[in-house]
């Protein structure tokens, strides 16, 4: 049985902000949610991805909104 995930938002995030949280104790998996709705869906990315993700955004390699 793997243990519950373990919850965490980037020291980032503004407090009430759009955020995202990221768990970070289930293995071969990054699953993310968003911090205003904590029970509902999260979505589930390999590590390879996640990673290829984060770094794209830190290089300001995505489109901003």
């Amino acid at each position: 049985m793997s243990p519950a995930p373990r919850w965490f938002t980037s020291s980032y995030s503004e407090n009430g902000g759009s955020c995202v949280e990221v768990a970070v104790n289930v293995p071969n998996t990054v699953p993310v949610r968003d911090s205003k709705d904590a029970s509902g869906p999260a979505l589930e990315f390999t590590p390879a991805a996640w990673t290829s993700f984060v770094t794209a955004v830190r290089n300001g390699e995505l489109p901003t909104v």
